[in-house]
């Protein structure tokens, strides 16, 4: 699966490369509860279709209503579809907020901009495809939009000459081993939105690979760390129990900007990997501080899919910049649960 903006964008593309019209609208500012963050993005075709989400549901609809009807001539947003972009505030009122599904005090505003040029959004999209983070700036008195690389990621910027959103490049990860549990957190992680290769030297665990959209390599794990360049969007999860393939491939993934570096197995074979990273690469506690395992949090998890889940919940928190509590990491968890025993 897609990263969600790339698949937004894709569907507004080819909907305006057919001729259809179609809007795209964002997120620009939030006050209070809000369902989507700033900067997330909806595309609405003429037809009805739509592709994306700013709230909970009720505002698509709304939009939907509201805009079909305009692009046939009719409602009070008629005289605005073709023209420079537009605002649209939602659940300013209680009532409003009620009624839109929106949290209690939630406020949300949108730019909704008309007919985007099927070519700039190709331009876009091939950048991103590429893995380039870019950044998009649309003028709010015509709509002009100019694209450029970005350096970094940035939040959405609005003021009162443009509105400013940064795209990419998409979340990756990287799963060492194509065991049974590398297919289960390989099926959450395309449909979070990762980008997921998994790699296995092994032919007998590549061949009964059944996950589709995760690229299969064949490489050694540490030559495809090396290789993939791991950046502050890239997460390393190595799922093999073999020291041969998860150790090199783990020390090479700690010297990039990887946001998640982590190895699976219990808390004996976890110090066991610490003390050979010592004793055999000079390793120290301090280089060794990003590395995690046991990985996961702890929910009891005993089969696969379970521990799939805890190791997906867990990626997403440090993804998301959510601080865990102890008491939930594996580790900590089982030690108070021996000592209640």
């Amino acid at each position: 699966m897609d990263n969600l903006d790339v698949t937004v964008l894709r569907a507004l593309a080819e909907w305006r490369r057919s001729g259809q019209r179609a809007l795209l609208a964002t997120v620009v500012r939030t006050w209070g509860s809000s369902p989507r963050p700033e900067g997330s993005i909806m595309a609405l075709c003429e037809n009805g279709a739509v592709m994306g989400s700013v709230s909970g549901g009720c505002i698509e609809d709304d939009l939907i209503a509201r805009f079909t009807r305009a692009w046939v001539g009719e409602g009070d947003d008629a005289a605005s579809v073709g023209g420079p972009p537009v605002f649209a505030k939602y659940g300013v009122t209680a009532d409003e907020a009620h009624r839109f599904g929106l949290p209690c005090g939630g406020t949300l505003e949108l730019l909704i901009e008309f007919d985007p040029d099927a070519e700039t959004l190709a331009e876009l999209l091939a950048a991103l495809e590429a893995g380039k983070l870019m950044q998009r700036s649309v003028r709010l008195p015509d709509g002009a939009v100019v694209q450029r690389p970005a350096a970094t990621p940035a939040t959405l910027l609005a003021d009162a000459g443009q509105v400013v959103n940064t795209f990419g490049p998409e979340y990756r990860m990287l799963i060492i081993g194509a065991g049974q549990m590398s297919e289960y957190l390989a099926t959450m992680a395309l449909f979070s939105g990762f980008a997921v290769t998994v790699c296995d030297p092994r032919e007998e665990y590549r061949s009964s690979w059944s996950v589709a959209g995760a690229r299969v390599v064949s490489d050694m794990p540490d030559d495809v760390v090396s290789a993939m360049r791991p950046d502050r969007r890239t997460c390393v999860v190595a799922l093999t129990h073999d020291p041969k393939l998860d150790d090199l491939a783990l020390l090479q993934a700690l010297e990039t900007e990887a946001f998640y570096v982590g190895g699976i197995g219990s808390r004996r074979n976890n110090a066991a990997r610490r003390a050979r990273l010592k004793e055999h690469f000079d390793q120290t506690d301090e280089s060794l501080a990003r590395l995690r395992g046991p990985i996961g949090i702890y929910i009891g998890s005993k089969t696969p899919p379970e521990i799939a889940v805890s190791v997906m919940a867990e990626v997403l928190a440090v993804k998301n910049g959510v601080a865990l509590p102890r008491d939930m990491e594996v580790a900590q968890a089982k030690q108070v649960r021996e000592g209640m025993a």
